[in-house]
């Protein structure tokens, strides 16, 4: 797939049309082809969705690093009355958190009320416990628990839930981000909410899950591709690009009614929507006026401004806001490769964009992390794309996936890790690396073909 058309990189189709070749063409033959490329494009890209691969589930770790804090989550007293088992999700949430791991607990069940020996645990390696009751009160079920810091050997707290049987899952994500948000300070992100695209039997789905890919619900059925969600900051909305009408179209979601909203449907290309911080306005990547631009639009449509200026041959695309809304990081190849670039939200005729990458001759897909201070992109390297991390504050980079087909970077609400998709064994699937590159594991989602994962912000 091809940045230039869309709002993600291009891991595994070549350029379709060099520089050289693009320069010979008429300008109306331009706009021409560039509104009907951005849809071969697309459609060629998607060609990695095909097939019915069979799911495989991987809750492998891989470690690059040292090991993160050991926590060890003993089975719930009576957690067998309920239908989720809930030590369960409590710790495949853990093992993505990216700085804690799961400790070995050989099967053992405790309460609040077990009389837990602190002590031997601390001394076969655990640096937490965490124990807990299950009870059911008849189609509801009360659930309770209690962490151990077993270098201090105190209690960090309790907490307690009472959930019907549609919330256990739920229940259990905000377990463990009690349990995350003790023991390293940071808020957890686990009850949060993700986007994607899962592509089957030529039908196309924009689903939105828990933040772990379970629970999917489908919010946009469609027979032509969907691509780049992009989710509100209140997280009831989430902008999205369909090929429906058999062109590339921007749309708005809310999603507790499933009303949408037409937003962008100019001439040729409209893609690449990124809210900004206060969900007042979409910046887009439009063609409207020859050569893509970044436009930014009012949330409900209309009232678009041009924002970078770049003329001829130039694309801009893939905008993304800074958090504090003051400036827009955007992908451009107007050094002649695709580069990430930052501008002032007010545009480039307040001042000219400054150049961000420089380590590749090969960078797209700028997401900036929730405290402002890391970037989240992908970078060409020895011919593969993999997800980089950029402290903006010294602009050091360094890679966090072991993978080479890397696309559609996008940060937890946290801050703490980011989710991408990438090929693999000739399927694409939704893999989650902590902002250290020490933890990458791949989402065990029932679904094999999936693509454009956006990750929401915490919960309301």
């Amino acid at each position: 797939m091809n940045w230039i058309q869309t709002a993600t990189p291009p891991p595994s189709t070549p350029h379709v049309m060099t520089r050289s070749i693009w320069k010979t063409l008429s300008q109306a033959l331009r706009q021409r082809y560039l509104a009907l490329l951005c849809v071969s494009m697309i459609l060629l890209g998607l060609l990695g969705f095909a097939g019915n691969a069979r799911a495989q589930l991987s809750g492998d770790l891989n470690f690059t690093d040292s090991n993160g804090l050991p926590v060890a989550t003993a089975h719930f007293i009576g957690e067998e009355s309920a239908p989720v088992n809930i030590t369960d999700v409590i710790r495949a949430d853990l093992s993505r958190s990216g700085g804690l791991v799961n400790f070995s607990v050989d099967g053992a069940h405790l309460g609040l009320e077990s009389g837990a020996n602190l002590n031997d645990w601390r001394a076969r390696g655990a640096q937490a416990l965490v124990v807990g009751n299950v009870i059911n009160n008849g189609g509801t079920y009360s659930l309770h628990l209690r962490l151990f810091d077993l270098r201090s050997k105190k209690s960090l707290g309790d907490y307690s839930l009472n959930v019907p049987a549609s919330g256990l899952r739920n229940a259990g994500h905000r377990m463990a981000d009690f349990i995350y948000e003790k023991l390293t300070g940071t808020r957890g992100a686990f009850n949060t909410r993700l986007s994607y695209v899962n592509q089957a039997a030529g039908k196309y789905q924009l689903l939105i899950s828990d933040s772990d890919g379970q629970n999917a619900v489908v919010a946009l059925n469609s027979n032509q591709p969907i691509i780049s969600p992009s989710w509100s900051p209140d997280g009831t909305r989430v902008a999205y690009v369909s090929f429906e009408n058999r062109k590339p179209v921007v749309f708005v979601h809310h999603l507790p009614t499933g009303q949408r909203t037409m937003i962008a449907n100019y001439k040729g290309n409209n893609s690449a929507p990124a809210w900004s911080p206060d969900g007042q306005y979409l910046a887009l990547a439009l063609s409207r006026d020859g050569n893509t631009q970044i436009y930014q639009v009012s949330a409900n449509g209309g009232n678009e401004t041009r924002l970078t200026q770049s003329v001829g041959n130039i694309i801009d695309t893939e905008p993304t806001y800074a958090p504090d809304g003051n400036a827009i990081y955007f992908t451009s190849d107007r050094g002649g490769e695709p580069q990430i670039y930052k501008m002032n939200v007010q545009g480039e005729s307040v001042g000219a964009a400054q150049r961000v990458t420089f380590q590749s001759n090969y960078n797209t897909s700028p997401r900036i992390s929730p405290d402002g201070t890391k970037m989240a992109f992908i970078s060409r390297v020895s011919g593969g794309y993999q997800t980089h991390i950029m402290d903006l504050r010294y602009s050091d980079v360094q890679s966090i996936s072991n993978t080479l087909r890397d696309e559609s970077p996008s940060f937890a609400a946290n801050g703490q890790v980011v989710l991408y998709s990438t090929l693999k064994n000739g399927r694409n699937v939704l893999s989650a690396s902590s902002i250290d590159g020490r933890m990458q594991q791949e989402l065990p989602l029932p679904n094999s073909q999936t693509r454009f994962p956006a990750w929401g912000p915490f919960m309301k």
